[in-house]
């Protein structure tokens, strides 16, 4: 396929560490993968901008319903904490998915996937942690697996048993954490889903001694490390995150001085998510300006889960990086997708547009890179290319 007609290509470049504009006027794709030559159909991009896909690094989608009830709480002023410690949150989901069957939900979270594809979305990070039993976190994980197979989009699996301690261990937490290290964590190894292993390491969650426990038996289990860390409280979690050698510390709102010089020394990356804190009305957001003025590398992700942020749209989190965090429209884009693959170790592959890569592409209806955060609630996306293949996106 050839794509012709461009206006312009926007794609950040490794060798430089910029986002490069050019003006090429033809992008080939062969075999699902950018090329420097092919034959076959055109597509004309009508002077177009393009970019490459965006790639989602933190995502909860394996749920059965979203928690609408809690927006009208928050809006009465309960916080997170306040509606997690009177049995909501995360524990509200977690009934549901263990009463919920496999098929059930590969078809909630395959109709999910088909939004995130239309908003440009093309690779995404997909976590369990709404089952909190092993059968449940198994059954999670495989639903990931086989809507990763059935769908466009690629989906990477990162297993989140440690996202809470489930009602039945609220009286002995530290069972619970027996049970992640000595049962979940060789079962899902031995199902050989998962990419990562993610804990949800904050004050009221999982302690930094249970974190590393448990991120350590991950590690010995063939898995990679990430992290939720500092979102609420500064309890240590970045400094643990370089300690145990983590890929990503994701959410970091109140992350310390000290915190971010460890990530820096370890090149652990941040994963920021300005939309939960939009979305829980929270006025603190991530120091992405002194994270990245320190040299460490920024990621965006959405935080799409079924309480705390119901944003689905990477250009939307463009803007509110842009808008509340201060980075520039380059430093955002580039954070939403190559500095995002990287953050799941998949760079090499997709990302940003080069001969080789994955032909994973946004066809845009604006000319400019600073018109997409401009207008993130139009979303001016003509077609989504998923390895090759056209989407045309209908509104």
């Amino acid at each position: 396929m050839i794509l012709e007609n461009i206006g312009s290509i926007a794609s950040y470049n490794p060798d430089s560490g910029k986002v490069e504009i050019s003006d090429d006027s033809n992008i080939f794709v062969r075999d699902g993968k950018i090329s420097e030559q092919a034959k076959g159909k055109s597509f004309d991009c009508a002077g177009g901008l393009v970019t490459p896909g965006f790639v989602d690094p933190h995502t909860h989608p394996v749920y059965v319903d979203a928690r609408e009830d809690e927006i009208a709480r928050r809006l009465a002023g309960a916080s997170y904490e306040d509606i997690a410690a009177d049995g909501g949150g995360i524990n509200s989901s977690i009934r549901a998915v263990r009463d919920s069957s496999k098929n059930a939900l590969i078809n909630r979270v395959a109709k999910r996937m088909d939004v995130f594809l239309e908003l440009g979305t093309t690779t995404i990070e997909a976590k369990s942690g709404y089952g909190l039993n092993t059968d449940s976190e198994l059954k999670s994980l495989k639903v990931i697996d086989e809507v990763n197979k059935s769908h466009p989009i690629d989906m990477i699996p990162t297993f989140l048993g440690a996202h809470a301690t489930p009602p039945e261990f609220k009286h002995n937490p530290e069972e619970y954490v027996d049970l992640i290290c000595n049962e979940m964590i060789p079962a899902v190894a031995e199902q050989g889903i998962p990419i990562f292993c993610d804990v949800f390491c904050e004050n009221g969650y999982f302690s930094a001694d249970q974190s590393r426990r448990i991120l350590t038996v991950a590690k010995e289990n063939g898995m990679k490390l990430r992290m939720h860390a500092d979102e609420f409280e500064d309890s240590g979690a970045a400094e643990l995150a370089a300690e145990v050698e983590a890929i990503s510390a994701d959410h970091l709102m109140a992350i310390s001085d000290a915190g971010i010089r460890a990530m820096q020394e370890q090149n652990v990356i941040a994963t920021l998510l300005p939309g939960t804190t939009h979305f829980l009305g929270k006025e603190g957001y991530a120091p992405a300006r002194k994270l990245i003025d320190e040299g460490i590398t920024v990621a965006l992700a959405t935080d799409f889960n079924p309480g705390s942020c119901r944003i689905n749209s990477m250009p939307y989190i463009i803007s509110l990086a842009i808008d509340e965090m201060y980075m520039t429209v380059e430093e955002a884009f580039a954070s939403a997708t190559y500095h995002a693959a990287q953050s799941l170790v998949i760079g090499s592959n997709v990302g940003s547009i080069e001969i080789g890569k994955q032909a994973d592409l946004i066809i845009w209806e604006v000319s400019a890179l600073k018109d997409i955060p401009n207008r993130n609630k139009s979303l001016p996306i003509r077609a989504v290319i998923k390895r090759g293949k056209v989407f045309e996106v209908s509104r």
